[in-house]
């Protein structure tokens, strides 16, 4: 009898199916050991040696680890194929070697019955430098928030953190709101004209050029003007261009893509992507079938897929669209940035498992989910899909007008996955275009003179922030859906219409890390160390090196910024207008563990505390462009501002100016 040990239950009755009587499958259900809770763990001295303790509520689990071991012929150590499986893989064999010598590493990413077996048949040793890159990882984790979070009690309060990533994370989204407070919004207009043909045709064109050059109309006064001169001209079509651009599908998914589409086509945030899609990779009873995984493994960042994959996605397609719907070559996409490309893409376990086959097996989230990652597969292997895109110039004296239309020739991909909208992008306005002619006559109808204006940086959603993460080099794909959950449950973050809006708390925190640890909380910073931990699992660094670069400046600004902890304090405190009634020192404003509190700024001579109050909003005579509600003055952690007084409908915000010059 052999052992198979994986890390979920969950799997364990698919994997009894596919290897039979001859195997026992067991769970750890996670790690099994870890740095203590309690203390640092790490012996800096001796080569930052870490100190792993078994975890109390995996006792039981590991006795009976051992128990099973002993009376097995051969153990196979089956946790997920990627770095945290690797080193759960590493500590069970250094748990349970003693009970059982002959350990073997088998992975396979995704759970069906020839990938199970072909795992177990090439099981081999458990990869060393993936267990030192996971390693150096936990040290430097434990290290930045082991060292770094004490500050944060003795500045703020007790029980905040701050982590090496998370607090990078914080920054971005800390940085767009001040962006956001800060932006002074630009005029400018838009001047659009409807057109009727002789066959009585109406469409709609937009001024783009006055004599040559491109519009640029930043008030009312130029667009009256743009207008007035408009009417008085006589308009015919100066040019017809017709152009086919062919438009391909998008590769199958990786971890952060899946996570980014989840959000903004089902509504899904990252940790909920990531739970269903374990589901799917787990098993599913699929009534006689039995328990079936019916994706591949969901912690990828590679966009490849294997030949017998896309073989599978051809015949498939094939035999349902015709060999017209088939891509004509094998495609190639290209990989972004750097990846690790230990996995497939991810992608159904069978292409001929169709979503309405299964679906009254799962739940609503799964069959959600399970159609996104199918249909994107089968799309990623079908031909583009061909456009005629039109574009009309039309001339009257010194003003041109232009009007696009993309009609579709050809569905192609289209017919099985439709993307979703870039978020944030400017929706153009569809336009139907009659058969034109150039030098035909026109008569222009009336003229839409618009006025609008430039927008802030948008809010980060989880979508958004993923894929700047992603675009940044910044955390890997099982840890996306953390970051985000550790902003949340930290109260760092605040999430409104789903978008993320940074808290005083978050704004304090990141103010404090990032001025005091620039070097360390920084995005560039964190890319390297991502890059670094790359080249330990590929074996071209060593991982005690790595630490030691890192532990060395961080020492020293751990150092300065203990003996500068006053300073601190004061960096976060804000000043009022009020004095002490007790000795008439000013009032500050200070951070507690309830949060923000008036304190005497003579502390600890004098010990006079009060509540904060908020202070009533002044209302402005600025109406909100947005709503047209007053505009009210507001204090934030960057001063005073504007914002709209019909908060929380409506989150318009701009800066606040006193309207009086500089003397200098």
């Amino acid at each position: 009898m052999d052992l198979l040990i994986v890390e979920s239950p969950t799997k364990s009755k698919t994997l009894k199916k596919f290897l039979g009587r001859g195997f026992e499958i067991m769970a750890s259900r996670g790690h099994i050991r870890d740095l203590p809770k309690k203390e640092l763990g790490v012996d800096i001295e001796d080569g930052f040696r870490p100190k792993y303790v078994i975890i109390v509520e995996k006792r039981k689990i590991i006795s009976q680890l051992r128990k099973g071991a002993t009376s097995a012929d051969r153990v196979y150590l089956a946790p997920d194929p990627d770095r945290e499986g690797e080193a759960i893989a590493w500590h069970i064999a250094e748990t349970i070697g003693k009970a059982n010598s002959n350990i073997l590493r088998a992975t396979f990413n995704e759970i069906t019955e020839g990938a199970v077996r072909e795992g177990v048949a090439k099981a081999g040793k458990i990869d060393e430098n993936k267990v030192k890159a996971q390693q150096a990882r936990r040290i430097l984790d434990r290290l930045v928030g082991y060292k770094v979070s004490p500050i944060l009690w003795k500045t703020v309060h007790r029980g905040l953190s701050a982590g090496r990533v998370q607090s990078v994370a914080l920054r971005m989204i800390c940085e767009r709101e001040k962006a956001i407070r800060e932006f002074e919004p630009q005029e400018y207009w838009n001047i659009s004209a409807d057109f009727r043909t002789d066959e009585d045709e109406i469409f709609r064109a937009k001024l783009t050029h006055i004599r040559g050059k491109l519009i640029k109309i930043s008030n009312r006064k130029q667009a009256e003007e743009a207008v007035g001169g408009a009417k008085k001209e006589s308009y015919s079509v100066s040019e017809v261009k017709k152009e086919k651009k062919r438009r391909h599908p998008n590769p199958p998914f990786i971890t952060s893509t899946l996570q980014q589409e989840a959000s903004r086509r089902l509504g899904f945030n990252t940790k909920k992507t990531m739970v269903v899609a374990q589901q799917l990779y787990e098993g599913i009873e699929l009534g006689e079938e039995g328990s079936v995984g019916l994706i591949t493994y969901m912690r990828t960042d590679s966009i490849r897929i294997s030949q017998e994959a896309r073989q599978d996605a051809w015949a498939f397609i094939t035999q349902n669209f015709g060999n017209d719907y088939l891509t004509k070559s094998e495609r190639k996409y290209r990989s972004k940035g750097k990846v690790q490309d230990a996995h497939e893409a991810i992608r159904p376990t069978r292409i001929d498992r169709r979503p309405e086959d299964v679906k009254r097996f799962l739940s609503k989230e799964q069959v959600q989910l399970y159609e996104l990652i199918w249909s994107r597969l089968v799309a990623s292997e079908m031909c583009a899909a061909l456009f005629e895109n039109t574009t009309v110039s039309i001339t009257g004296g010194e003003f041109l007008f232009r009007a696009t239309e993309a009609k579709l020739l050809f569905d192609g991909y289209l017919r099985v996955y439709q993307e979703s909208e870039e978020e944030n992008g400017e929706k153009e306005e569809k336009t139907k275009l009659p058969e034109l002619e150039v030098n035909e006559r026109l008569d222009l109808l009336k003229l839409h003179p618009k006025q609008l204006f430039t927008k802030p940086p948008p809010r980060f959603s989880e979508a958004s922030l993923v894929k700047e993460l992603e675009a940044n080099g910044i955390g890997r794909p099982s840890t996306y859906a953390q970051i985000i959950s550790t902003l949340k449950d930290r109260r760092y973050v605040s999430m409104e219409k789903r978008r993320f809006y940074s808290t005083e708390l978050g704004e304090v925190v990141s103010k404090i890390v990032t001025e005091n640890f620039p070097h360390i909380f920084n995005v560039k910073f964190t890319a390297s160390m991502e890059a670094e931990l790359d080249k330990i699992e590929e074996g071209k660094y060593d991982w005690q090196q790595v630490l030691r670069d890192f532990y060395e400046p961080f020492s020293k600004s751990l150092k300065r910024v203990e003996a500068n902890r006053e300073d601190i304090k004061k960096q976060i405190q804000e000043e009022t207008n009020e004095s002490c009634p007790d000795c008439g020192a000013p009032l500050v404003i200070k951070w507690g563990r309830n949060g923000r509190f008036i304190s005497c700024s003579a502390y600890p001579e004098c010990k006079f505390t009060k509540p904060l109050q908020e202070e009533e909003a002044i209302t402005t005579e600025e109406k909100c462009e947005k709503c047209g509600s007053p505009m009210v003055v507001k204090s934030g952690r960057y001063g005073r501002f504007l914002a709209c007084s019909a908060y929380p409908e409506c989150k318009t915000t701009k800066p606040y100016h006193l309207g009086i010059p500089c003397p200098r």
